[in-house]
């Protein structure tokens, strides 16, 4: 079961369950008169109900089987919109492979990896208004691609990511012991990236321009939940990590990977792989007292394996010699075990 917003022909966005091919509108479940859960089924967006937390979340989960025909409708006759609000927008670096990879491409006569790479979990500040929903296209952007030349960007990547919904709103630090307590649910995530505009500015501050004209994210929010026995051990950390980012039981979530390029599956890669957690990530997002907000989106950065068809981006998989094209349709899928997350589809148009 995944939480999502749809319209029904045409009408305003509500909020929804989906189950299989099926999907139940939260409003027309046999719910408590409970006047904030009322306003929060009622919304156009997950947010209300995500900042009630967990209890309300199960409620409207028990509620689905119990659901009357008028709250069931054929996936196939809705149109998704952007499930959340989002307030903010984080995006990790957490891929020893893909930041091997990377560091090769950008820095080649410099170590791959930084020394503070491995002392905590880095990553920069993405726009959250430019978050949109699987589906949507993805028009070519524009920007510096050399010293005062302002042009279309020539090598269009994509990014495979694993993204994860923040719960109620919360002001740090937040516990690593505690993190999960604060993630609502889990999504994919499509960093698209203009690989020449952020080179260009790379130096001596980004990426910025490079990222920031679209993300997209999935159009179903799978719960944390319902991906528990998912979670694997992480890899090895050395050097330890600090006391703050060290957790009692670590995990990761093993969801095997799919990039699909103009229907031909070109890379599998497997998020079990990553260096950093999902929880060391919130643990020092929050470090400094940063609030979290329900609906924020943190995501993992690309996640690469150390051979080309586990590569998480057209750059690594192809070294240069391919990028996206107008016209061309990019999709993730990601599975952990039974449970098939929300696929992120999109399709480039030209600057």
């Amino acid at each position: 079961m995944q939480w999502g917003a749809v319209r029904v022909r045409g009408g305003d966005p509500q909020l929804a369950l989906r189950t299989g091919d099926e999907v139940l509108l939260a409003r027309e479940l046999p719910l408590e008169p409970d006047p904030d859960l009322q306003h929060a089924v009622n919304a156009p967006t997950l947010n209300a109900l995500i900042e009630l937390g967990s209890d309300a979340w199960r409620a409207i989960q028990d509620a689905a089987p119990d659901a009357p025909d008028n709250a069931r409708i054929a996936l196939a006759d809705v149109t998704n919109v952007l499930p959340i609000r989002i307030p903010d927008y984080v995006d990790f670096y957490a891929s020893l492979e893909h930041a091997t990879n990377f560091g090769s491409i950008f820095r080649p006569d410099a170590p791959a990896v930084g020394g503070n790479w491995y002392r905590m979990p880095i990553a920069y500040h993405g726009r959250a208004s430019t978050v949109v929903v699987s589906g949507s296209e993805i028009r070519r952007p524009r920007g510096q691609v050399a010293p005062g030349v302002l042009a279309p960007t020539e090598r269009l990547d994509l990014e495979c990511e694993l993204g994860y919904v923040c719960g109620p709103s919360a002001t740090g630090p937040i516990a690593i012991d505690r993190a999960e307590e604060h993630i609502f649910g889990v999504v994919l995530v499509n960093d698209w990236s203009a690989r020449d505009i952020q080179r260009h500015e790379y130096e001596p501050l980004g990426p910025f321009l490079g990222k920031s004209f679209a993300t997209s994210m999935s159009a179903w929010i799978t719960p944390l939940d319902a991906l528990h026995a998912a979670r694997v051990p992480p890899p090895n950390q050395d050097p330890p990590p600090a006391p703050y980012l060290t957790a009692t039981a670590p995990w990761l979530l093993d969801v095997e990977l799919e990039i699909e390029l103009g229907g031909e599956v070109i890379s599998r890669p497997n998020a079990s792989r990553l260096y950093w957690t999902p929880a060391q990530m919130l643990a020092h997002l929050t470090v400094n007292g940063a609030r979290l907000s329900a609906g924020d989106l943190f995501a993992t950065g690309t996640i690469s394996g150390s051979q080309p068809d586990t590569a998480g981006s057209v750059a690594e998989r192809y070294r240069g010699e391919r990028w996206l094209n107008d016209g061309e349709e990019a999709v993730l899928r990601g599975r952990a075990g039974a449970v098939a997350l929300g696929e992120v589809r999109g399709r480039v148009t030209p600057a």
